[in-house]
């Protein structure tokens, strides 16, 4: 099968594309012929090996000092279930189906991929029947982190909510969830994404390289950072008291019930992922490139079958 491979750290063109040998499930896997990946911050992250310095050595002697341990990078995907373990209740062969491969030994950037039915760090589950493979692909770790994020600010209906960074992936589902929430939403981005953000449904919107969001009048119930290139230190200056600031560089995780929520959504037509760009497999280098500019909006899709 082909896989995108990676045996040190640098830049997009450490990936490379080789034939490797297709995996088989264990008792309590199911073997996925993977349809779309994503190219996600954190796929980024692993391949340049450019961690916070307070995360950098923490995160070199969990996956790879020297060199990588995780060959194939790809941190979700979305597939047919083409073979199962003979342990697994909880798939069918035929099953389409999205997740996440966090903390495995593998990622999506390949053909097939072995999944547990159930581990302690990633998720998997049932695609939405109303999205396609690539669609799906885009969903699990943007979705899931906002939901996330925003449960942990106690997100409530009638709140005043600030996304900083609104145009990502993280970002262009927090402001659907507070939106559907009933919150007002206002969006931290460029002006070239206005229209975009508008669209998903921020009231509010204010350009970061025009304006600074701290040093405006209006107070917030929840400030998002969707980026991490902000401080809660600048975001109590418009912080309500008793509210609530979070970001993306806070620990989260990824939970079965979350990814049932969004595919609940997802199916009432209340959440729909935003494609920037598609690509290729042997294109990888070029949507890595392309990420690294940090211009992306929404998502970036790699489609795996031709």
């Amino acid at each position: 099968m082909r896989a995108v491979v990676y045996e040190e750290y640098g830049t997009p063109k450490v990936l490379m594309l080789n034939d490797i040998q297709k995996p088989r499930p264990k008792d309590d896997e199911i073997l996925i012929k993977i349809y779309a990946a994503t190219v996600t911050s954190g796929d980024i992250r692993l391949r340049s090996s450019n961690f916070p310095p307070l995360f950098w050595l923490p995160a070199r002697l969990i996956f790879g000092l020297f060199k990588p341990k995780k060959k194939i990078l790809g941190h979700e995907l979305a597939g047919i279930v083409e073979e199962i373990g003979k342990n697994v209740t909880k798939f069918n062969v035929g099953d389409s189906v999205f997740g996440t491969t966090t903390m495995l030994k593998t990622g999506s950037y390949a053909e097939y991929i072995c999944l547990p039915q159930k581990w302690k760090s990633g998720v998997i589950g049932l695609k939405p029947v109303n999205l396609t493979y690539r669609e799906a692909a885009a969903l699990p770790v943007g979705a899931m982190t906002a939901i996330y994020l925003l449960d942990k600010a106690n997100l409530k209906n009638g709140q005043n909510v600030l996304v900083y960074g609104a145009s990502g992936s993280v970002g262009s589902y927090a402001v659907q969830i507070a939106n559907q929430k009933g919150s007002r939403v206002t969006g931290v981005c460029s002006t070239s994404n206005f229209e975009m953000v508008k669209s998903l449904g921020a009231e509010s919107l204010i350009d970061y390289n025009k304006d600074d969001y701290s040093e405006g009048k209006e107070k917030f119930d929840i400030i998002f950072d969707a980026v991490g290139k902000t401080k809660k230190s600048k975001a109590k200056k418009v912080l309500k008291t008793g509210g609530y600031f979070v970001s993306v560089n806070m620990l989260t995780k990824e939970k079965n019930e979350n990814l049932e929520l969004i595919k609940e959504m997802v199916e009432n037509e209340k959440l729909k992922p935003f494609i920037d760009r598609y690509f290729k497999l042997e294109e990888i280098v070029k949507a890595h490139e392309y990420v690294d500019k940090g211009r992306k909006r929404g998502n970036v899709v790699i489609d795996i079958q031709q």
